[in-house]
Parts: C-alpha cells; sequence; structure tokens
C-alpha cells in the first residue's frame, strides 16, 4: 500500500503548473527523512516508460535527494562516532600487527579493546542512523552494488532530462543533459541530445550547468587559470580551496567503504574472503576490503567526471602550486608549510628542497613550529598505517593490493613482497597505465621516415596504446593501391572473405586482398607487379613504424594483412542504424555487458598490435572510432585520409568500430602485428614469388626477339606460370 501511495504524496509535492522549477536537486520534501534510493529509481523507471514524466521527475529527484543524503549521515556519523573516546580503536591496530607475536597478555588486552570498541561504535552508528533516518537507520535503506554504480555513472539525469523536455522545462532539461554528458563526454545519443537542445531558442547557455561535480574541480581550474594569468594572489583562495575540497571529497568517499552497500558487496561475493574460515577471518577480510575500498579513494577524488584515469599526483601537484603560489605574493611561511608538506610525500625532491632553502634564506631567521602542513601529516600517517596493514595482509593471507600512490615508501613494502611487486608492475597492462608522451626529438631520431608525423597521441585519443600517424603514403602511393584493390575486385579474386556482401552488414559490399594473394595475381598477370610490390613494401614500413612507437623493445612479426575496401550499396542507405564494422577488440572476445574480454577463440588471441592505414577520403561516413568497454560510450574518433596510420594494441584496452560507409568506396590496409614468430603471415613467400615472377620477365625480356615486341597473352602466361613452377598459386583465406 505503501508504494501505491508514494507516487502519489511526491505529486502533491510538486510546484504547480507554472510555477518557477527550483534549480539543481532542491528536497521536494524538506526535513523529511530519505527514503530507499532503490524503490524510488525503480518507480521512477516504471513512470518514465508509462510517459508519466511528472512522477517520473518526482520519483527520480526523490532518489537522487535520498541518496545524496544517506551520504551525508553516514559521513556525520562516521565522524562523530570516531571522536567518542569509549569507540576508539587500540592503537596497536594503526600499525601493522607483528607475525612472530604469540600469545599472551598483550595479545589479549588488544583483542578485548578492539571487540569493545567494535560494538562501542557499532552501537553508536546504529543510534545515529536512527536518529536521522528513522526506524531501521542504514539497514533499511540498504542500496545494492547496480544502483551505486547507476547513480555513479548519472544515469538518472538521462531519464530526468527527456522527461524535463516532454514537460516544456527546456532549462532543466538542458541542466540535466549536461549533468549526464560531463561523466558520459562521448555518449553518442546525449551528444546529439546535447546539440538539439543548443540550438533551440528557449534554452540560456546558462542552463548548461553541472549539478553533480564535485567543487573541488571548479576551484581547482579556476585556480590554475588564474596562476596562469600571473594572478597568484586571486589564484590562492581558489587553490586552498581545492585542495580542502579535494580532502573532504576524499573523507566522504573514504566514508562510504564503511556503509551498508560495502558489506552487501562482500556477501554477494562468491569466494570472498568473509565468507572463508571462522570469526577472525571473516573479520579480517570485511576489514581488508574496507581498507582497500579506502586506499582507491585517492584515485576517485583525482579522477575527473568522464575521464578514465586519475590526475597523476593530485595532492602533492596541489601542494606545488599552493607553495609557488604564496611565494609570488610573499607570503614565506605557507609557501615553506606547503613545500615541507611536498617534502612528506617525496623527501628527495630535489626541486621541493631547492625552493624550501630559497625560501628559507629569503625569510632569514628560522621561526619555531613551522613545519608541514597538519591536515597533510594526518592524511599520509593515516594512508601510510592502511598500508601496512594491506601489505601485511598481502603477505601473510594471500590478499592482493593495487597502491595507488607513487610515493609509498619501499621501505614500508615487505621485503618478500617487492621482488612480486616489480614484476607485477613490469608486466602492467597497457590499460592500466596510459602510456608516456615522447618529445619530438625522438620520432626524428627514431622513425627515420621522411615526412611522417605524430598527429595524435594516446592522451589526445583518450585512452592508452594509441596513435595517429600521418605521411605514410603520398598520393600517387595511395593510386597505386586503390587501382591494385579495383584490379583484383575486377577479376573476381577475394582472399579473406567469402562472398560479395560484407559479413558484417548487408548494405555494404566488401573486397579484401592479402599480400600472398596479390603476389600470386601479379605473377599470374591478373593485377599489376607495381601494386603488389607497393602492397609488400608498405605492409614492412608500417610494421617498422608500429615497432618503433609501441615495442622497441621486442621484435614485432606482420601477423596479417589485408587490403580491404568497403562499398555503399546505392538504394538501401535510408534511415540506416547500423555500423560497418561493429565495435570488438582483435585479440578478445568482448562482452560490453560486463567491459570484459574473453582472450578464447574465436578471437585471434595471438594479435598484440593493430594498424589502420587510409587510403583515400572521399567517400561519407566510415569513420574509425574507440569506446569504452561498454561498447556505447565513444572515447575518440579518427577521419580517414590518404597515408593516414591509425595504430593501437589489440586487446580490451581500445575496443573499436567503423561508423557505416553510406556513399562512395572507402578502402584501407588493416595490419595485425603479434611478438609471437610462430604466427608471421605468409610476407616472405609472398615477397620470393614476387622476386621470382621478376626474374622470369627478365629472362622472358632476353629470350624474346626484338622483331615482335607485343606481350603474350594474359591466358597463355598464366598457363605457363604454373607449368614452370609445377603448382597451382595458394590462396590463403583468413579473417
Amino acid at each position: 500500500m505503501l508504494r501505491l501511495l508514494r507516487p502519489l504524496l511526491l505529486l502533491l509535492l510538486l510546484p504547480p503548473p507554472g510555477s518557477p522549477e527550483p534549480p539543481g536537486l532542491t528536497q521536494l520534501s524538506p526535513g523529511a527523512p530519505p527514503q530507499a534510493p532503490d524503490l524510488l529509481y525503480a518507480d521512477g523507471l516504471r513512470a518514465y516508460a508509462a510517459g508519466a514524466w511528472a512522477p517520473a521527475v518526482a520519483l527520480l529527484r526523490e532518489a537522487l535527494r535520498s541518496q545524496a543524503a544517506l551520504g551525508r549521515v553516514r559521513l556525520d556519523c562516521g565522524a562523530s562516532c570516531a571522536a567518542d573516546p569509549g569507540a576508539a580503536l587500540p592503537a596497536v591496530l594503526l600499525g601493522a600487527p607483528e607475525p612472530d607475536s604469540g600469545p599472551g597478555p598483550t595479545q589479549g588486552s588488544w583483542e578485548r579493546q578492539l571487540l569493545r570498541a567494535a560494538l562501542r561504535r557499532a552501537d553508536c552508528l546504529t543510534q545515529c542512523a536512527a536518529r536521522r533516518l528513522g526506524p531501521g537507520g542504514a539497514a533499511r535503506l540498504r542500496v545494492g552494488s547496480a544502483l551505486r554504480d547507476a547513480f555513479r555513472r548519472r544515469e538518472p539525469y538521462n531519464y530526468l532530462q527527456r522527461a524535463y523536455y516532454q514537460l516544456k522545462k527546456l532549462d532543466l532539461a538542458a541542466a540535466a543533459a549536461h549533468t549526464f554528458f560531463v561523466a558520459n563526454p562521448m555518449h553518442l545519443q546525449m551528444r546529439e541530445d546535447m546539440a538539439k537542445y543548443r540550438r533551440m531558442s528557449g534554452v540560456r547557455p546558462q542552463s548548461f550547468r553541472d549539478l553533480e561535480t564535485p567543487p573541488h574541480w571548479a576551484a581547482y581550474d579556476t585556480g590554475l587559470e588564474l596562476l596562469g594569468r600571473q594572478e597568484a594572489g586571486l589564484a590562492l583562495p581558489r587553490l586552498e580551496e581545492a585542495l580542502q575540497g579535494s580532502l573532504a571529497q576524499m573523507e566522504s568517499c573514504r566514508a562510504d567503504c564503511e556503509g551498508p552497500e560495502e558489506q552487501q558487496g562482500a556477501e554477494e561475493e562468491e569466494d570472498g574472503a568473509a565468507s572463508q574460515g571462522g570469526l577472525y577471518e571473516a573479520i579480517a577480510g570485511h576489514w581488508i576490503q574496507v581498507l582497500q575500498c579506502r586506499q582507491r579513494c585517492v584515485g576517485e577524488t583525482a579522477t575527473r567526471p568522464g575521464r578514465s584515469f586519475p590526475v597523476p599526483d593530485f595532492l602533492p601537484n596541489q601542494l606545488r602550486r599552493l607553495h609557488e603560489a604564496h611565494a609570488q605574493v610573499g607570503n614565506l611561511s605557507q609557501a615553506i608549510e606547503n613545500v615541507l608538506s611536498v617534502l612528506l610525500f617525496y623527501p628527495e625532491d630535489e626541486a621541493a628542497k631547492r625552493a624550501l632553502n630559497q625560501y628559507q634564506a629569503q625569510l632569514g631567521e628560522p621561526r619555531p613550529g613551522l613545519g608541514p602542513r597538519e591536515d597533510i601529516q594526518r592524511f599520509i600517517l593515516r594512508s601510510l598505517g592502511e598500508k601496512r596493514q594491506l601489505y601485511y595482509a598481502m603477505e601473510h593471507l594471500g590478499t592482493s593490493f593495487k597502491d595507488p600512490d607513487p610515493w609509498t615508501p619501499a621501505a614500508l613494502i615487505p621485503e618478500a613482497l617487492r621482488e612480486k611487486l616489480r614484476e607485477d608492475q613490469e608486466k602492467r597492462p597497457w590499460d592500466h597505465e596510459p602510456v608516456k608522451p615522447k618529445p619530438l626529438t625522438y620520432w626524428k631520431d627514431v622513425l627515420l621516415l621522411e615526412g611522417v608525423t605524430l598527429t595524435q597521441d594516446s592522451r589526445q585519443l583518450n585512452g592508452s596504446e594509441r596513435a595517429v600517424l600521418d605521411g605514410l603514403l603520398t598520393p600517387a602511393e595511395c593510386g597505386v593501391l586503390l587501382q591494385l584493390a579495383k584490379d583484383a575486385a575486377g577479376a573476381g579474386a577475394r582472399s579473406g572473405y567469402r562472398g560479395r556482401r560484407s559479413p558484417h552488414t548487408p548494405h555494404e559490399r566488401f573486397e579484401g586482398l592479402t599480400v600472398l594473394k596479390a603476389a600470386q595475381l601479379a605473377r599470374a598477370g591478373t593485377v599489376g607487379s607495381q601494386g603488389a610490390k607497393l602492397l609488400l613494401e608498405v605492409s614492412e614500413r608500417v610494421r617498422t613504424l608500429t615497432q618503433a612507437y609501441f615495442s622497441p623493445e621486442r621484435p614485432l612479426h606482420l601477423s596479417f594483412t589485408h587490403l580491404v575496401c568497403r562499398s555503399a550499396i546505392e538504394g538501401e542507405q535510408e534511415q540506416r542504424m547500423d555500423l560497418s564494422h561493429p565495435v570488438h577488440a582483435d585479440n578478445c572476445v568482448l562482452d560490453p555487458d560486463t567491459g570484459e574480454c574473453w582472450r578464447e577463440p574465436p578471437a585471434y588471441t595471438y594479435r598484440d598490435y593493430s594498424g589502420l592505414l587510409y587510403l583515400n577520403d572521399d567517400f561519407q561516413g566510415g569513420d574509425l572510432f574507440f569506446t569504452e568497454p561498454n561498447a556505447l560510450t565513444v572515447t575518440a574518433r579518427v577521419r580517414p585520409r590518404c597515408g593516414r596510420l591509425v595504430a593501437f594494441s589489440s586487446g580490451v584496452e581500445n575496443p573499436h568500430g567503423v561508423w557505416a560507409v553510406t556513399r562512395g568506396r572507402r578502402c584501407a590496409l588493416a595490419l595485425w602485428h603479434t611478438w609471437a614468430p610462430e604466427h608471421r603471415e605468409q610476407w616472405i613467400e609472398a615477397k620470393e614469388l614476387l622476386q621470382e615472377s621478376q626474374e622470369e620477365e627478365e629472362e622472358e625480356e632476353e629470350e624474346m626477339p626484338s622483331k615482335d615486341p607485343s606481350p603474350e597473352p594474359p591466358s597463355r602466361r598464366h598457363q605457363r606460370v604454373q607449368d614452370k613452377t609445377g603448382r597451382a598459386p595458394r590462396v590463403r583465406e583468413e579473417l
């Protein structure tokens, strides 16, 4: 009955028609305790699906309000209960437990303290939640991981913008759309919706505001902008606001780690530590999970909405800018405090040491009590204490831990783990560590190809192990390869796919030609030998560049080279919604629902790097695009042009697809490379075949009487080639 009354009650809270809508997340029911966000969200989606736009707006907004209120209650109760002396944890737990501590009075003492503190803390949190949330407290409003992820992705705003649009509230629709778009900047449908809102006369520029981005990012960006304009005095309060906001955001994230959501997640794990062993194993398992979550808060706080990777060294870099700004305006004491705080992270930072010496010399006589910032000292001491416990659990309990901080002292890591961690670091997959951009002088020295330029690197392409290089082919070379593809298709020769229609869409025709097939056709006289030789040469050119860029320490081998052309079928392009090539990864089977990629057949698991070398741009559509593993959120887009190479690693870090070719013919050279020499393609066989053909042509020219220079008919020449070799040309069929 309550669920039936909830939509009616919320409808009564909506403003009357024509009244101004409160901005942002103004509470629809002031003073009322939050309700269950999952039930509100589910009811809101049902109302949305039924076209009941006003109830949908009310329910979705109340779900957002309740979720935010739960977070505030958890943070406030956690802070107040932590201040209770009777609920304080034993001091011995702040460091790593000694592995050789045997049973004795000390062990029993801290055990009793721990159990008493845990019971007192649980009682305090329960009473606080009951006062703030009503009977049942947080347990009554427990939220599952699926809903938590949906709110993190800001999915309610996707529905809100459409509902507001239907209610003719365009300003609010634009704000909701912008809020979702900030966290999902390459979402295809929202990109189109945002463009429509910007064209509407009733939408003001100030309507495009973000209702969710943490305030520390706005202060951080403003501070950097002012600092770049040499306005240090104006930048200082914004930079300090950004630092305090970052620390507050981290505290909020850490409070969420202790919430019922994390407990529920642990219960749902099939092989979690909580399900193994007895009481102490269960306690240790859950505590380790909380500590791991707390450590991840550093990266979450440093990650901009809509980005995949955190800003490196976010807190130390803020402190560096603060001490520089304080020094510029003459606040030497504050400059020293901030530079000393940098040295807490990196004691051997030479730039910080030089700055400290400079500030101290300018200040003159030493100031007693001048040291690092207290808030940073507390942060580092707490973080190091948690790391000690996590490394202890990693060494003795077999748990895993990925340290998010590059400043963790090596001495903190148990000696038995250092070698293993070093090996894991060397084996770290590409998507965990974005490629570091190399200086332009590097490319001049390494690429050794005149006219080749690095157009976009991984950072500019919003991913890892991606690059766009231009100038690999001249227009004349593109013309030769285009003619090769045309001649091979005209002769009815196809390799790589069976059938004339594309295997990926019924609206395009597909033609493919391998290097070996091209060599066979050239030897048979079906296509010109110039194109086949150039195809072979260009594939080696791409391999050399790909190895120089991505894998200078390990040789790459060509695994497969395919000259492919996709042609739009006239009369079949109206309102076309499919892709020329659906989103996929090249060496694993992509599962968009889970974001996982299974490195198993039918995928070509031995492919390590991929490349696409374009031959033309006189067609519509056909752009290459990269996505997140969900196969929906586009992260980068590349327009083909003659001589442009897009190279990237072949795994789950680079899902990609091709937009529909809606007019014309798009041709490109697709190449895959491998570290495994046993998976090399028949490149050498193709080269030998072309060399044999050239030698035979030279012999024929020498034997041919000068009075009859007319060429031999292709059919007779083809027959003679077969007679000489004693075998028919081999054709390799492969995707």
